[in-house]
């Protein structure tokens, strides 16, 4: 129980969240965008199990770019 006391949640907490915004925000646009790079399934699997990687990835190399 000590364990969870000795956290330093000033600092974890902002990164779950900005984890938390940018997972919703590309889950989004994934359902919404038409042509990727890739099929969307897997898109779907690195936004979701990459943590904070997986939708800046998506969203640097995941769009079809114009």
């Amino acid at each position: 129980m000590d364990l969870l006391q000795e956290i330093p949640w000033g600092i974890i907490a902002p990164i779950f969240i900005i984890q938390l915004i940018l997972l919703i925000i590309a889950l989004i646009d994934l359902s919404k965008i038409n042509d990727t790079n890739g099929p969307k399934w897997l898109w779907a699997l690195i936004i979701i199990f990459v943590n904070i990687l997986g939708p800046i990835l998506y969203f640097i190399l995941g769009r079809k770019q114009l």
